[in-house]
């Protein structure tokens, strides 16, 4: 605006001198022969004749020079008011682009305006969203987290109740595998006390006697090595039961390292007595029996560990099929520790290990069929546990008596 002002004042300047300048010099050509012609009529020196002679001349040559002059004169002033008429233009032009380039200036900062704040706008809105996902991601978090919360409290409270239900059921076990212990060792004794009367005659030599001896401690100290070569498995087949998440799977597993702990402990402070009174040392063999591709023989105290083999085999195998049938989880009685480790029962007497082991899989192989298919196919339930029947057993067992 100042330059526009500016620019204003000279051309208005120039439009006003140009004629007062041209006035000017009209006004001293006027006073210059108003005082030629004063001199004349003072009395002036008369001038050479040849002065005389050229005055005329002069004067004729006056009226054309003073027309010369005027014509120059206007064609200055049309020049100047041309060129004051273009400046002018020029101003105007100028004044006419400045107030375009202002116009166009306000408007874009208009525009700029506008955008700044629909930019700033844009901006809380997303903010605002970014903030309201932020909130709502935080109560669905906390959501989660609560329901975590409760799903490991439930998770926790299950875990007693069920830890609770497996400590009554394992104290009730153990009671009757006391009751069955104390009954079968009243039978043993029983039958012992048969056998002895039978077999008074039939005793064995004191050399095969000391042969049977020196296997059974032999037979022991392999028994107590397997059992601590088997801790670094119990812990991966725990593992792996809890990564799959078969809950009734790992209680039945837990329960049955719990029954493997307490034999174990039982073998390690078991001290037998005199083998000279034990009549298993010194009793000669009542049964043939066949396995794989041969036949061996056994007398009425390892028979009747095999009858145990086979039993606990089956009852061991029907609560490991219920659990994998609580579970669904497929039908697999290989899969199952149990079955792999097959040496609940076995004390390290009478039998080698191989042939407890080999008879208790037997009885688990039906076991497990029957309680993972909830049937009495193979066994039946008596007195809080699960028994072979006897025509199954003997089948399994294919006892031939010797006499």
């Amino acid at each position: 605006m100042k330059r526009v002002g500016v620019i204003s004042t000279a051309v208005l300047s120039l439009l006003l001198g140009a004629p007062a300048f041209t006035y000017a010099q009209q006004e001293q050509q006027g006073e210059k022969q108003k005082q030629e012609q004063q001199d004349e009529k003072q009395g002036k020196p008369e001038k050479p004749q040849g002065a005389q002679q050229a005055k005329p001349q002069q004067e004729q040559q006056q009226p054309a020079q003073q027309q010369d002059q005027t014509k120059q004169q206007r064609a200055q002033q049309q020049q100047q008011q041309d060129k004051n008429k273009q400046d002018q233009q020029r101003a105007q032009q100028q004044q006419q682009q400045d107030k375009n380039r202002q116009d166009q200036q306000r408007a874009q900062q208009q525009q700029q305006q506008e955008k700044n704040k629909q930019d700033q706008q844009r901006a809380q809105q997303q903010q605002q969203q970014d903030k309201n996902k932020q909130d709502q991601q935080r109560a669905q978090q906390q959501q989660q987290q609560d329901k975590n919360k409760q799903d490991q409290q439930r998770a926790q409270q299950q875990q007693q109740q069920d830890k609770n239900r497996q400590d009554q059921q394992r104290a009730q076990q153990q009671q009757q595998d006391k009751n069955k212990q104390d009954q079968q060792r009243a039978q043993q004794q029983q039958q012992q006390d048969k056998n002895k009367q039978q077999q008074q005659g039939e005793r064995l030599s004191q050399q095969r006697q000391q042969q049977l001896v020196e296997q059974q401690q032999q037979r022991l100290t392999q028994y107590r090595q397997h059992l601590d070569q088997q801790q670094r498995v119990l812990q991966q087949q725990t593992a792996q039961l809890q990564q799959q998440k078969r809950m009734a799977q790992y209680r039945f597993h837990e329960d049955y390292l719990e029954r493997m702990h307490q034999q174990q402990v039982f073998l390690q402070n078991d001290r037998h007595p005199d083998y000279d009174r034990d009549p298993y040392f010194y009793t000669a063999p009542i049964y043939r029996y066949h396995r794989g591709d041969r036949y061996y023989e056994i007398n009425q105290y390892g028979a009747d560990l095999l009858r145990q083999a086979l039993n606990n085999g089956y009852q061991e195998g029907f609560r490991a099929g219920q659990a994998d049938r609580e579970d669904r989880w497929r039908s697999d009685y290989r899969d199952s520790y149990a079955y792999q480790d097959a040496n609940y029962g076995y004390n390290g007497y009478y039998v080698d290990r191989d042939d407890y082991n080999y008879y208790f899989r037997e009885g688990f192989r039906r076991g497990y069929e029957d309680g993972y298919n909830n049937q009495y196919q193979y066994g039946r339930y008596s007195d809080g546990s699960y028994i072979m029947l006897d025509i199954i057993l003997s089948q399994v067992l294919g006892f031939e008596s010797l006499r």
